[in-house]
């Protein structure tokens, strides 16, 4: 059977003057067969009228050729996605980069930062040194002409005022050294002083530079049990103490050591005021 579908037409279909010319030559011999079956073929309704169309053939060429397109869109479609997956992983990298960079800065800033105030820190140190060492020299004459002086001194026992300016200052020994403190269990060396003194009235400075002002200054082979011991220079002092008698001193030292007791010679001082 065609592979071609019968489908019937919708309008009456046209003949052709060959088809007519036929069908007028026939007439006359069929005219006698319509008469006899004129009464029943008049009652007959006519005969439909169909047509064959035949529908074009799909060719081997046109199903390649829509083959081809499918092919060339699933393609496209798969590049687009290969595409776009690309794009998101740059965008994705591009901002993690963005972001190291950012932390790597924000690390070098406190490595700067830290690095200068270690920096700081030891020129601080070193130049606290030297200083200590030059007044140290400079008043190593004045303190090997005392020392038979102190012996004299050293054996002397505080009274009053003075007796309860060691008791404090001993009572503190073995607490901390805080920078700024002023007890009670954490001291700077002018805090320490300045909290003894107040036990007996004297309203003393803060701040070691005023402190060693703020009395009579005495000669280091003069000293009694409650002067105040400087080091620096007088108005300029970095450090003070607390002179207890038997050549010993008290003082808030440093973080290391906080409050000690020390011997005279174990830093001596650069000179002594007397307020008492």
């Amino acid at each position: 059977m065609s592979h071609t579908a019968l489908i019937r037409s919708h309008r009456k279909p046209r003949r052709s003057a060959s088809t007519l010319a036929m069908r007028a030559g026939v007439a006359g011999g069929v005219l006698s067969t319509l008469a006899v079956a004129g009464a029943s073929g008049s009652a007959s309704a006519a005969e439909p009228v169909t047509q064959t169309i035949e529908l074009p053939t799909l060719t081997a060429d046109l199903s390649a050729q829509v083959a081809q397109s499918a092919d060339a869109t699933q393609q496209a479609a798969a590049n687009y996605e290969l595409q776009a997956e690309r794009d998101a992983a740059a965008a994705s990298a591009a901002k993690q980069a963005k972001a190291d960079l950012a932390e790597a800065k924000k690390k070098a800033e406190a490595k700067k930062k830290a690095e200068a105030a270690r920096k700081a820190a030891a020129e601080r140190a070193a130049s606290r040194s030297a200083e200590r060492a030059t007044l140290t020299a400079s008043a190593s004459t004045d303190t090997s002409a005392s020392a038979g002086s102190s012996a004299s001194t050293s054996t002397s026992t505080a009274t009053g005022s003075a007796a309860a300016v060691i008791a404090f200052v001993k009572a503190q020994v073995g607490d901390a050294y805080v920078s700024g403190g002023t007890g009670p269990n954490s001291w700077d060396c002018s805090g320490l002083v300045q909290a003894a003194f107040k036990q007996v009235g004297v309203d003393l400075p803060r701040v070691s530079q005023d402190q060693s002002t703020a009395g009579t200054q005495v000669g280091l082979s003069n000293l009694q049990p409650g002067d105040i011991l400087y080091w620096g220079s007088a108005g300029s002092a970095y450090h003070v103490g607390v002179y207890v008698g038997d050549g010993m001193f008290v003082g808030a030292q440093n973080p290391s050591t906080g409050v000690v007791e020390r011997p005279l010679d174990y830093d001596p001082p650069t000179g002594a005021v007397r307020v008492l």
